[in-house]
């Protein structure tokens, strides 16, 4: 996935971010149907384990019909709650639609949270074993 253009060769840094969220893609992609999983565990698969917001921001900047699409849906912050998309935005509710259609369920708290139980639909494989 390219995306910069720069009459330059990229530096090393700038190939691994985004040969990174070529992995991030691919590893999301793996999450079966009716399963979610973290960032940070998506982070780990990729061997980053210490950037799960590199992850997050790779599924922010998914281009809409991404072939093969990428279930950005299935993953969720470490205590399984579908991440705010900032104020007047609707992507919160547009992931939990999406994953209640899988038949995941979206619990809702009192000041409105929305929270997926790993212990019913949590995927988190050892790293290396994917």
């Amino acid at each position: 996935m390219l995306l910069w253009v720069s009459l330059e060769a990229p530096s090393l840094s700038r190939r691994i971010i985004f040969t990174s969220i070529d992995k991030v893609y691919d590893t999301v992609r793996l999450i079966p149907p009716q399963k979610v999983t973290s960032y940070g565990h998506i982070a780990k698969l990729i061997g980053m384990p210490n950037h799960s917001r590199h992850v997050g921001q790779a599924l922010k900047f998914l281009t809409p019909g991404t072939t093969p699409p990428v279930p950005w849906h299935r993953v969720v912050s470490s205590s399984g709650t579908i991440s705010s998309r900032g104020p007047g935005t609707d992507g919160a509710q547009l992931q939990r639609d999406e994953l209640e259609a899988e038949g995941v369920e979206v619990a809702v708290g009192r000041t409105g949270e929305m929270r997926v139980d790993f212990s019913a639909h949590g995927w988190f494989p050892e790293p290396g074993t994917v």
